[in-house]
């Protein structure tokens, strides 16, 4: 199998590994989609997204672009492509992304997707599809002007140059850069941090998050409220709130229930 799930506690660790760049392919995919099904039949409080190899990606399979031959199918073939960060963006639970060397096209797209990237500062990224007369297919564009701003989003599309993640963290598009040595461990270590959290509220936050993408502050207040206040019968909250008014702040443990 081309992805696997493995699961660290609570945590779901999503792995791909296709020798030799982990290219996409609509056969990955489809291992993608399987994976993301285990993952979603059972959640888990996290998931962290990795790649095996000394390349995170080096980008698309482009004979797949290239097999195509009308207009329609190429349009049913990006369809299907978009589907994949799609599904990582709609989960109810923190989702990461771990890049630990080069992050192109399709890969660095998945990873827009995620709620946080954590980037070795080995790793360098790029959307680099302008080498074949393409745009982005697959959601970066966008993506990527919600955490850098529209300029920005341009100038890596436009250029097709490679940044690396010290420089993307300065731009608010890559969350924590680590050292490469180690990166594992530590990228564990900030998962299994946000994991014991109150799962049910970070999804939540998700969820009006949502809105303001799509409408800004006003769409996001007209739903937040109610949002917050369907936490209200979570076990968490209720716990929370016990544990605050009886032992303090920061003594609580959350169950994600």
């Amino acid at each position: 199998m081309a992805v696997t799930v493995k699961q660290v506690g609570e945590i779901a660790v999503l792995t791909f590994n296709t020798p030799p760049v982990n290219l996409y392919s609509v056969e990955m995919h489809a291992d993608f989609d399987r994976a993301l099904d285990e993952v979603e039949a059972s959640l888990p409080r996290a998931l962290l997204i990795r790649a095996e190899g000394k390349t995170v990606s080096g980008g698309v399979d482009v004979s797949q672009f290239h097999a195509q031959k009308t207009l329609e199918d190429t349009k049913t073939l990006y369809d299907r492509m978009i589907e994949l960060p799609d599904r990582v963006a709609a989960l109810p639970i923190p989702t990461f992304f771990a890049a630990h060397a080069l992050t192109l096209t399709w890969a660095f797209e998945v990873a827009l997707a995620s709620d946080l990237i954590i980037a070795s500062d080995q790793a360098r990224f790029g959307l680099v599809e302008r080498v074949i007369g393409l745009t982005p297919t697959m959601g970066g564009t966008q993506r990527l002007a919600g955490r850098a701003g529209v300029g920005r989003a341009k100038e890596l599309v436009f250029t097709g140059e490679l940044y690396d993640a010290a420089t993307l963290e300065r731009w608010n598009v890559v969350n924590r850069v680590l050292p490469v040595d180690g990166f594992d461990d530590a990228v564990m270590a900030l998962v299994e941090s946000i994991a014991v959290g109150p799962t049910r509220a970070f999804g939540a936050a998700k969820d009006i998050l949502r809105h303001f993408e799509a409408g800004g502050v006003p769409q996001a207040n007209a739903h937040t409220t109610a949002i917050a206040a369907a936490l209200f019968d979570t076990e968490d909250l209720q716990h929370g709130m016990e544990s605050f008014l009886n032992d303090g702040p920061g003594n609580a443990t959350f169950t994600g229930r």
